[in-house]
């Protein structure tokens, strides 16, 4: 099966990030966490602030897709996701986001990005553990219908919308390997369940 890296032409204006969608079973296999308000000792009434937080963009995970008849694997590079991220804000995108890829949405807003560069990294605080390289996102939340569904956990991670050039030849980062080796791994597991 063929492993393709996809990747941001900077000189082509449309190329990049669109819109973050927010979706039941995200691509890339990482759920956000939604943050609840700290106590604050001058306040009277605890609100929630309605913050998810989660990867955008995860760099050299496999992503199993299908078009017509053609099986594929896609990822993306370290520098393509710091690319995506940083062309999104440049582009004024924050506020575009869909549900599930298919309805615009109103009152959502990236409200901080940034990529992960160590272990030490505030994603850990929260149990995120994912790995250098990854392009994280907090949004705000200020769509009651959303934040119903993310508080019925039929919301529970981010999927980017965007357009990206392909490369089909391999990359000669040593992850080419890994991800040989995990996407025969998915293959035999699915002819597994699917040969009892």
């Amino acid at each position: 099966m063929e492993i393709i890296e996809l990747f941001i032409d900077e000189e082509d204006e449309v190329s990049g990030i669109e819109a973050i969608s927010v979706v039941e079973n995200p691509a890339i296999e990482s759920d956000f966490i939604a943050l609840k308000n700290q106590e604050f000792k001058l306040a009277t009434i605890d609100k929630e602030k309605r913050i998810l937080m989660g990867a955008a963009l995860i760099p050299n995970k496999p992503i199993y897709r299908k078009s017509e008849e053609q099986e594929f694997y896609i990822y993306f590079s370290k520098d393509t996701v710091r690319k995506a991220s940083e062309l999104f804000f440049i582009k004024g995108n924050q506020n575009n986001t869909t549900l599930e890829h298919q309805l615009e949405l109103k009152g959502l807003t990236a409200v901080e990005s940034w990529i992960v560069e160590s272990e030490q990294d505030k994603s850990r605080m929260y149990n995120l553990n994912v790995p250098i390289g990854t392009w994280m996102v907090s949004m705000k939340v200020n769509n009651d219908k959303v934040w119903k569904q993310v508080k019925a956990g039929e919301i529970k991670g981010f999927s980017i919308e965007g357009y990206f050039l392909d490369k089909l030849q391999r990359p000669n980062e040593p992850i080419k390997d890994n991800l040989e080796i995990e996407a025969q791994a998915k293959i035999d597991k699915l002819k597994e369940l699917f040969n009892e």
